[in-house]
């Protein structure tokens, strides 16, 4: 009876130790109180000033979405990893997410303008150069040079403040176009005007760095994607760190299929077209190309990924800047090249000069040995042609319509081709 007695109060014991666990279970705050464990903590990234470059401000290209960076709506290609590490500092580019609503994520590319190794070389320049020290105040150094000093009291951007600059957009400046890279300038609130009156100091020296550095940034702002220039669409920067829509370069489509090959060459044309006749009667050139230069969406969309290869020529104000006044020189104008870089005349630029190199650098690796007989030998021989550089500018429009012929009936309309799909199958166009 005893030991009856015993085993009823022991199970007693053991119904009241589950009901008292799962009436813990159910109150989250006294399961937290109860419990010996330590907290879940979310794991998240530690950013420092130095990977994004904010610690050279103003010395940089813009502050416009540091906060996505540091709510984590901006992270890089390990943002579904448990353990979120930043990648190192010393590459030149990212692949990374962005976020609007924490929910739906979409890849972009985060860049430097150029590579940590150079941005260190050219910090040090600036100091040794400026103010005679191995360290310094960047800011400091650089608002004390003659050019920023004319910055500052300029009302304008005018041509004489941008000569000497290596960057090839600002080779021949027109007003024109100055104007432009003011009132579009994407890192201060929008004001629409030519004036830099909305332009604080600090501004204009963030403006005036990115010229110096790289511009492709600025052409993206300039020239946006939304008004159908062939360019990803710029979403920002930080530091040093600049963060645009994502885009595999061309170079992942070498070994393409066929049909595919035949679609990124006719989209690579029409680009280079463009280039050259526009409605802004703007002249685009580029000064060097290789497999990075171009990239392709998602969609199937071919877009110049890299600009900071590109010179632009005003056809209707023309260059404001005659050869001689582009070989004024200061720290400004080599931070990222050799000082002693000669510049290309504006006069020497030709409309075949871009088709050349792309015939030279990018066509034969896309096109060659990909098709049948006759056709690849059709396309061999434009090729050759082409590199070899054509006779005459006017012969380029014939050839590079004779091109796009053959090219044509070699691309297929499916969903691969999102860009264009299923428009091409009620469209003669394609």
């Amino acid at each position: 009876m005893g030991r009856w007695i015993c085993c009823l109060c022991s199970r007693v014991a053991g119904s009241l130790m589950l009901l008292l666990v799962l009436a813990l279970s159910c109150n989250p705050s006294t399961a937290a109180t109860a419990s010996t464990s330590a907290p879940h903590i979310k794991p998240s990234y530690s950013f420092g000033r130095t990977f994004l470059g904010l610690d050279k401000c103003n010395a940089c290209i813009g502050t416009s979405i540091c906060k996505k960076f540091f709510k984590e709506e901006i992270r890089f290609d390990t943002w579904l990893s448990s353990h979120l590490k930043l990648p190192p500092s010393y590459l030149l580019s990212y692949s990374g997410n962005y976020t609007d609503d924490a929910k739906s994520w979409r890849l972009v590319d985060i860049t430097r303008l150029t590579s940590k190794y150079r941005h260190d070389r050219a910090d040090k320049r600036i100091c040794t150069s400026l103010l005679k020290t191995k360290t310094c105040s960047l800011e400091r150094a650089l608002r004390r040079t003659q050019r920023f000093q004319k910055w500052l009291r300029a009302k304008r951007l005018t041509p004489d403040l941008v000569q000497g600059l290596s960057s090839p957009m600002l080779r021949c400046p027109s007003q024109r176009l100055l104007d432009r890279i003011v009132r579009r300038y994407a890192e201060v609130p929008d004001a629409g005007s030519i004036y830099m009156d909305h332009l604080t100091d600090r501004d204009k020296l963030r403006l005036l760095y990115t010229l110096s550095v790289n511009s492709h940034p600025i052409l993206l702002q300039i020239f946006p994607d939304v008004e159908g220039w062939p360019f990803p669409r710029y979403l920002g920067s930080c530091g040093r760190l600049v963060v645009s829509a994502s885009t595999r370069p061309l170079r992942d489509f070498y070994n393409a299929a066929p049909e595919v090959a035949a679609d990124l060459a006719l989209q690579l044309l029409a680009v280079l077209r463009s280039m050259g006749t526009n409605d802004l009667n703007y002249f685009f050139y580029f000064t060097h190309v290789d497999a990075g230069t171009f990239g392709v969406f998602s969609n199937g969309h071919l877009f110049i990924r890299d600009a900071s290869t590109l010179g632009i020529i005003d056809k209707e104000e023309g260059s404001q800047l005659i050869d001689g006044q582009q070989e004024y020189k200061d720290i400004f104008s080599c931070l990222t090249v050799d000082c002693q870089s000669a510049f290309v005349s504006c006069n020497s630029i030709r409309e075949k000069h871009s088709l050349i190199m792309v015939c030279q650098e990018l066509l034969p690796k896309l096109l060659k040995g990909k098709f049948l007989q006759p056709v690849q030998e059709k396309i061999d021989s434009f090729l050759q042609h082409c590199a070899d550089g054509l006779a005459d500018d006017q012969g380029i429009n014939e050839a590079v319509a004779e091109l796009a012929e053959v090219l044509k009936p070699l691309r297929s309309c499916d969903s691969r081709f999102a860009y264009r799909y299923p428009d091409c199958k009620y469209s003669d166009k394609y």
